[in-house]
């Protein structure tokens, strides 16, 4: 029997969302998981491998609960965009990518959020016009040869955008109708059978890579295929993943669908449950919220992109009041420009102190960081194994500096790490007990190498898209103006009570 390699951590302070003070601890690693924490001079192997991690602050591994792998090469491409608007830029931003392309959008992500104290995420790529063995195949390299951890989740649908929203194709002028017609994906049972064919055939460790199943947003998809999408899912001991109430605009489009919520009628579908996470849930009523805690389902809170793209503020508390488990997550760099789950954790912190002067309603720092450990590994189907320093957990660890600025001085480490990092004391990261971030640095990679390979991307993808980006902007005033008036129709729902949501049209939504 071969015997495992063991690896302590000495020197260090252990952060716990439970505890104010970080208490002096030593981590003792057997192969890739958390043997014992203990006192400082802990017990260990003669031949373990010692990681001096004095003036170091331990915290697990920060979890990513919602992005978008694609996105890293579209970073910066757009100002004031909807969530519309980005979905209608979506063949400009994210199209024309071969296999290479999908491999290094994918890794450049990896790399940032690894540098950032992010050990794992839920990455919901896309491929137009159908999902591809080969094409996962590249973004799963790609967090493998990085060395983080990542659920792989294809984004899927049947509609196009423009059929999706009812009355905005037949808004579009004759010439524009032809030209969006082009934009349609594959018939369903075309995405399920490569999808099935992904799922059995897939080639990695899934305690590090692990696929599952995004049908996009509910109302792109018949009901059929997404019944078929989480009996898929479900067959393959995967999860399931989805866009629900982002945005007001899919609110009213949802109620004119179905007569109901998209999570009620999720729930009418049998989606809901322990591994369905519900993307954003910035309009989910205090209702949905209940159906959601009842199935013991969760939410990835992205507070950074429900600014940037305007959809609103969510009311977590009330999520958590009603026992949903919440995750904290970027979104994708196309949305959110960053992958930095500080700024994410941080900006939670804020949105929850905006909806009401009631402080026992905000969310305390440590519900954050719990939110963006335990609560997110919860949300990738992996709760039992990341999001904590402990016995019988993946050594998935953060070293942050305590002699970074940040950290000076050194008051509280669950509210410093909420309101004060921002990613710059990440000083070492281990995965797995592995040092995938060693002294600043991504362990075998050449920034410079990497950049002229993201240079050479862009500039060809500028070329090839140039049309997809013409037709964007020809489109992008319509589109501008039909769905934000889509937006502002007035819409009934009882018991709404979903907390604030910003600039809301108040007199449109009844709260009782």
């Amino acid at each position: 029997m071969t015997q495992r390699r063991a690896t302590i951590i000495r020197g260090g302070r252990l952060a716990d969302s439970g505890r104010r003070h970080a208490e002096p601890a030593d981590v003792l690693i057997v192969g890739d998981a958390i043997a014992e924490v203990g006192r400082p001079r802990l017990a260990a192997p003669a031949d373990a491998v010692v990681i001096d991690a004095t003036d170091k602050l331990l915290h697990p591994g920060l979890i990513n609960a919602h992005t978008h792998g694609h996105g890293n090469l579209s970073k910066g491409m757009g100002d004031r965009w909807t969530l519309e608007l980005l979905l209608a830029a979506a063949p400009w931003v994210a199209g024309g990518r071969t296999l290479e392309d999908k491999y290094l959008t994918t890794y450049i992500g990896a790399i940032e959020m690894l540098l950032k104290g992010c050990t794992a995420c839920y990455d919901l790529t896309v491929e137009f016009p159908v999902p591809s063995v080969a094409g996962l195949e590249a973004c799963g390299r790609a967090y493998a040869d990085a060395g983080m951890r990542a659920v792989l989740a294809p984004m899927v649908a049947e509609f196009s955008f423009y059929q999706a929203i009812p009355g905005l194709f037949d808004v579009l002028p004759p010439a524009l109708q032809k030209e969006v017609e082009r934009l349609q994906v594959a018939p369903g049972e075309t995405t399920l059978a490569a999808m099935t064919q992904a799922l059995r055939d897939w080639k990695f460790d899934r305690e590090y890579i692990r696929p599952a199943v995004a049908p996009t947003i509910p109302h792109h998809c018949s009901d059929d295929f997404m019944r078929k999408c989480a009996t898929l899912a479900r067959d393959h001991g995967a999860g399931l993943h989805s866009h629900v109430q982002e945005s007001k605009a899919q609110v009213i489009v949802g109620l004119k669908r179905y007569g109901k919520t998209q999570t009620a009628h999720l729930e009418d579908l049998g989606l809901l449950g322990p591994d369905f996470t519900v993307g954003h849930g910035v309009w989910l009523d205090h209702d949905d919220m209940q159906r959601l805690g009842d199935h013991g389902a969760s939410v990835a809170h992205n507070p950074g992109s429900n600014l940037r793209l305007g959809n609103g503020l969510a009311d977590i508390r009330a999520m958590l009041d009603r026992k949903v488990n919440v995750g904290i997550g970027t979104d994708g760099a196309s949305c959110s420009d960053n992958l930095n789950m500080y700024e994410s954790m941080r900006l939670a912190s804020m949105v929850s102190k905006v909806l009401g002067p009631d402080t026992d309603r905000w969310i305390t720092t440590g519900e954050v960081v719990a939110a963006a450990t335990e609560g997110s590994a919860r949300a990738l189907g992996l709760g039992d194994r990341l999001g904590r320093i402990a016995p019988g957990y993946k050594a998935d660890i953060v070293l942050l500096d305590l002699h970074n600025v940040n950290w000076l001085p050194f008051n509280d480490a669950v509210n410093q790490m909420v309101h004060t990092e921002d990613g710059s004391a990440v000083h070492s990261v281990l995965v797995g007990g592995r040092l995938v971030v060693e002294n600043r640095r991504v362990v075998g990679v050449d920034m410079g190498a990497l950049a002229k390979r993201a240079e050479e991307s862009r500039a060809r993808l500028a070329e090839v898209t140039a049309p997809n980006k013409r037709l964007y902007e020809r489109l992008e005033p319509i589109v501008n103006s039909f769905c934000p008036a889509l937006a502002k129709m007035p819409y009934h729902i009882d018991r709404f009570g979903g907390g604030h949501h910003g600039h809301d049209h108040g007199a449109y939504v009844k709260r009782t």
